[in-house]
């Protein structure tokens, strides 16, 4: 038998949970994030017509048989352009969530482990960085440094870094004087197979519900970047990007900025929604 068998509590479930069914707002939440993730994966399949296509003798109009929810400024479709702009949308935040979710549990978990000066150096840091304004920091260096969307990516990962590695380090602490770390101290276990075999999987729950809300602030994050031009490069089918583009037609295509708008509040708030409905249910 394994040295490690029976040292990490199992989680309790509750049978009455289990036996409830998933409430219609979750459903509608998940529909949502499908729906999207099929316009991203295959938007350029679907979309009624090319997104990047201007027709300047129509200019913007107003949804109607032929455009469904209108055209810009220079003609282009913008349900064209809200369905390929789902991939920008995922994407960027996607790898923010991920980048963060890695870096973060891995400070975390050493420094609420660990303690000592590997704990004071990082949660030193970590305040420091908790105390930047992360808005202005993200507009100010991808302003100056350039890059756009991919300079912009790389900035809110460092920016998410910090709340996420106090957030890891506090469940450690709570782990770590309890009975099943001490009996594996006792049975001479490696402080990495005790870090990433018996704590990491205590406090993943945790973890997983602050990835979810690093994607959706990295989504609005995005969104707002490019909302002021410094995310992606112009002309690009992106929610944010076709805010600002078409903030000037909001009278005459009020869709042109609605929709857009609509679809980046309902994938940051399904995307909460569902995060917090899977902590709920399979915490212990």
């Amino acid at each position: 038998m394994s040295a490690d068998a029976g040292l990490t509590p199992l989680p309790v479930v509750d049978p009455a949970r289990d036996r409830r069914g998933v409430p219609p707002l979750i459903l509608l939440s998940f529909l949502v994030i499908a729906v999207v993730l099929v316009c991203a994966v295959l938007g350029e399949h679907i979309v009624p017509s090319a997104p990047g296509l201007q027709r300047l003798e129509v200019g913007d109009t107003p949804p109607s048989a032929a455009f469904w929810a209108g055209t810009d400024q220079v003609g282009r479709d913008v349900l064209a352009r809200v369905i390929v702009g789902a991939r920008t949308a995922l994407i960027g935040p996607v790898l923010i969530a991920a980048g963060a979710f890695a870096i973060a549990t891995l400070l975390g978990l050493f420094a609420g482990y660990l303690g000592g000066r590997v704990d004071a150096a990082v949660m030193r840091w970590a305040d420091v960085m908790i105390a930047l304004p992360g808005p202005l920091v993200a507009i100010v260096v991808v302003g100056v440094v350039g890059g756009g969307y991919w300079t912009a990516v790389a900035v809110l990962i460092v920016l998410f870094l910090a709340p996420d590695t106090r957030i890891v380090r506090s469940a450690v602490l709570e782990q770590r004087p309890r009975p099943y770390i001490d009996a594996a101290r006792t049975l001479g276990l490696s402080r990495s197979r005790i870090i990433f075999r018996h704590i990491f999987p205590n406090v993943f729950p945790i973890v997983f519900a602050y990835v979810v809300l690093d994607f959706s602030f990295a989504l609005v994050s995005l969104a707002g970047l490019s909302f002021l031009g410094l995310g992606v490069e112009p002309g690009t089918a992106d929610w944010g990007r076709m805010l600002y583009e078409n903030r000037n037609i909001l009278f005459s295509n009020p869709m042109a900025v609605l929709l857009p708008a609509a679809m980046i509040i309902l994938t940051a708030g399904s995307i909460n929604l569902v995060g917090d409905w899977l902590y709920e249910r399979y915490s212990s």
